[in-house]
Order: C-alpha cells, then sequence, then structure tokens
C-alpha cells in the first residue's frame, strides 16, 4: 500500500512539474516584443538583427543577407531549443564577440515560452 502511494506522489509530482514547465506562447509573444526591436519573424525581414523566422535547424551565422561577427560565423553553433535556451541565457557569455547587445533571459520559463513562440511563428 505505500508503495503505492509513494509512486502514485511521484506520478503526481512528475505531471505537475511538467504542467509548470509547459511553454505559453501568449508569453511568448509578449517575451519576443523585446526582441522584435531587433529581429523579424518574417522570412528573409531583417533588421539590426537576422530573421528569425526558421531558426531552429539553422547553424548560426548563416542567415541570407545578414552581416555577422567572425564570431557567430565561427560559434559551431546549430540553433535548436537547448542552444537557443542557453543563448537566451547569456549571449555573451555563450558567443564571445557576438554583436548581439541583448543581456540574456534569466528566467528559464521565458526562456521556453520565447523559444515555442519563435517556433510557432516558423511554421
Amino acid at each position: 500500500m505505500r508503495k503505492n502511494l509513494l509512486l502514485a506522489v511521484a506520478a503526481a509530482f512528475l505531471c505537475a512539474s511538467s504542467v509548470a514547465s509547459a511553454a505559453d506562447l501568449a508569453e511568448g509573444a509578449k517575451i519576443f516584443k523585446r526582441c522584435h526591436v531587433c529581429h523579424s519573424l518574417k522570412p528573409g525581414k531583417r533588421k539590426v538583427g537576422p530573421s528569425l523566422f526558421g531558426v531552429i535547424g539553422r547553424k548560426a551565422g548563416t542567415s541570407e543577407g545578414y552581416h555577422y561577427s567572425t564570431a557567430m560565423r565561427h560559434s559551431g553553433l546549430t540553433w535548436n531549443e537547448a542552444t537557443l535556451d542557453t543563448y537566451l541565457a547569456n549571449p555573451r557569455k555563450v558567443v564571445k564577440g557576438t554583436r548581439m547587445a541583448f543581456p540574456g533571459l534569466k528566467k528559464e520559463q521565458q526562456r521556453q515560452d520565447v523559444i515555442a513562440y519563435i517556433k510557432e511563428k516558423s511554421k
């Protein structure tokens, strides 16, 4: 009986933690307003920074028509959820010499939300 209770508590905890960490697209849209100053989510539309449309799966420093820093071109990164999460936490630490002045998003949930929003808008 005690074993079943422990399993039930563990299952409830896992379910609650996965719901709590689920990405919120509405919050991602709000957070992206900070990014929108420099980045677009329209294909090929660059601003101060490159378009982020379709960034997931793209090798860093390769968006056509944008002049990247040497550091970004040679970073060896390919953008996926994990690399974006790490980069968005502290861009200048991950790619020393990047031109991106954004200080980063310290809260993991904010990063998850904005990454989910970028993915959704890239479809």
